[in-house]
């Protein structure tokens, strides 16, 4: 008879490697801890805590941040289940400053050593200015959202990771940008009135995108859906923000007009300065 093998002594006390893992999915919901969007919350948000998530992988990439889907689901229940779009900021290390400096002026921030560093872009400033992108973006959308435009809902935010509505079929098929979308002649001014309707209410509040084009809207069915929110800009606050303004004003019409829709931007941008001025 063969030697019995040598008993392992720690054997009995072997566990699981992960033992805080979930059930299934790849991480426990991260819902708890963050900051939250505004209310009334949609109902379709999933908040139990006994939630998981699974990166389903990339809907975008960026310069300055990625766009992933998520689902969060609830395994006792699996009727209660959402699809989430994940912006995630990159580290400094990974993203691109090119064009923070013009967005980021009238913009401050309580600490003056974080202000020195943001100025200097200093690995720490550079840090800061991405927990700026993020709340600024998280922010904004919930503002804008409870204003009643169409973006999606911010749903939570936790360091330099948003997660919001996924815009899209319940199989997870993105909505189009509207630069890679093809609408019907017939349909391009109902889409011009929409888009204009959103950058009117915007200007009433002070506000101009800062980088609106046909790459920042999604085509969801025969509705708009606006996109991309970090780099919001205070018309007034801002030195550059009527240059924004402009700007976007010139993008939306340029591709309209491109696409058979003639749209005038100075025309677009007296009304936008229009409504920004009469709050004043």
């Amino acid at each position: 008879m063969p030697p019995a093998e040598p008993r392992d002594p720690t054997a009995e006390l072997a566990v699981d490697s992960h033992p805080d893992a979930p059930p299934e999915g790849e991480r426990w919901s991260t819902w708890d801890g963050a900051t939250h969007g505004p209310a009334p919350r949609p109902s379709w948000v999933v908040t139990e805590l006994g939630a998981v998530e699974s990166d389903l992988g990339v809907l975008k990439t960026g310069k300055e941040a990625d766009v992933h889907l998520i689902r969060r689901w609830v395994p006792e229940d699996p009727d209660r289940s959402c699809l989430l779009a994940a912006k995630r900021f990159r580290s400094s290390h990974h993203r691109l400053f090119h064009r923070d400096a013009g967005y980021l002026e009238g913009r401050r921030v309580r600490r003056s050593r974080e202000m020195r560093a943001m100025a200097t872009r200093t690995a720490f400033g550079k840090e800061v200015i991405g927990v700026q992108w993020a709340g600024a973006e998280f922010a904004a959308l919930g503002r804008i959202w409870e204003l009643g435009l169409p973006v999606p809902y911010p749903v939570q935010l936790s360091e330099t990771e948003m997660l919001m509505e996924f815009i899209g079929s319940p199989d997870g098929l993105a909505a189009p940008r509207l630069a890679d979308a093809r609408p019907p002649r017939a349909l391009l001014p109902s889409l011009f009135d929409q888009l204009r309707e959103v950058m009117l209410t915007l200007a009433e509040q002070g506000w101009a995108h800062g980088d609106l084009s046909a790459y920042n809207v999604l085509l969801d069915g025969e509705r708009l859906v606006v996109i991309d929110w970090p780099q919001i800009v205070d018309i007034v606050g801002n030195p550059h923000g009527q240059d924004f303004l402009h700007r976007d004003a010139v993008n939306v019409c340029s591709w309209f007009t491109a696409k058979g829709h003639a749209a005038d931007p100075e025309l677009l941008f007296g009304d936008l300065m229009a409504a920004a001025v009469s709050r004043w």
